[in-house]
């Protein structure tokens, strides 16, 4: 298991919604919609901890993501 960079999701690798390679790193999203973005400003994202939230995970409108 591995941690969504965006929303702190836990995510199995070979579950995931999406991959992208960054920086010689793959990160695994949980959603179409974290995947995007991460890949608009991966920056913003690369060595973030989230503390996935109770009841929920992510920006808001996140649970409309489709996967």
């Amino acid at each position: 298991m591995t941690k969504d960079p965006v929303c702190g999701m836990e995510v199995e690798e070979g579950k995931a919604a999406g991959t992208s390679l960054y920086q010689g790193q793959i990160y695994y999203f949980c959603s179409s919609g974290c995947k995007a973005a991460f890949d608009r400003d991966p920056e913003k994202y690369v060595g973030r901890h989230i503390p996935p939230e109770p009841g929920a995970h992510g920006p808001a409108g996140h649970s409309q993501w489709i996967r």
